[in-house]
């Protein structure tokens, strides 16, 4: 495999995920991205207490339209902006009750830094990106490539991502 695909717009072609990058859930187990080979993952650093919080909804809505068709969205609550809380926990639940989102969450994963976990360490590597508030989003192809990355002010449910999304369904169906 050559490592480099073409890419839609101007972002910047990366290789594909390494294996075993996993996240443990706050429900117990772990989720590994590379067995949603096939299909399109949105992971999203998140925190429940940020003003960009009320993007939860945004996101469960995501979810439903879009998971028939392949769509799998990871929420990852991190302390690194000093506005989650203080348990996984406790976001879940405060998530759930407050912007009805049921998504799958990481427990509390530190995101920026020499101390970042392994996917954002290799998304700093590979693609110089790191998040730089919550609600930062990684879009990642149905080929386990970074399609692009967005920062937080990018609302989910606005066209332009909505139709990010679409084209990345649509490409490598088989």
């Amino acid at each position: 495999m050559s490592g480099f695909a073409v890419m839609i717009g101007l972002a910047v072609a990366s290789p594909a995920m390494p294996p075993n990058l996993s996240f443990d859930l706050v429900e117990g187990g772990k989720i590994d991205l590379t067995s949603y080979e096939g299909k399109v993952i949105l992971v999203v650093n998140t925190a429940s207490k940020c003003g960009y919080a009320p993007q939860f909804t945004q996101l469960q809505d995501l979810s439903d339209r879009y998971w028939d068709q392949g769509l799998v969205i990871l929420t990852v609550p991190s302390n690194d902006f000093k506005q989650e809380l203080s348990t996984a926990e406790a976001a879940k639940q405060y998530c759930a009750m407050t912007f009805g989102a049921e998504l799958p969450m990481a427990r509390i994963t530190q995101v920026t830094g020499t101390g970042a976990h392994p996917f954002y360490a290799w998304l700093r590597a590979e693609r110089g990106f790191e998040p730089s508030w919550n609600f930062n989003k990684v879009l990642i192809g149905r080929d386990g490539r970074v399609i692009d990355t967005y920062p937080a002010s990018v609302e989910p449910a606005s066209q332009s991502f909505t139709g990010a999304i679409e084209t990345a369904l649509g490409q490598g169906r088989g």
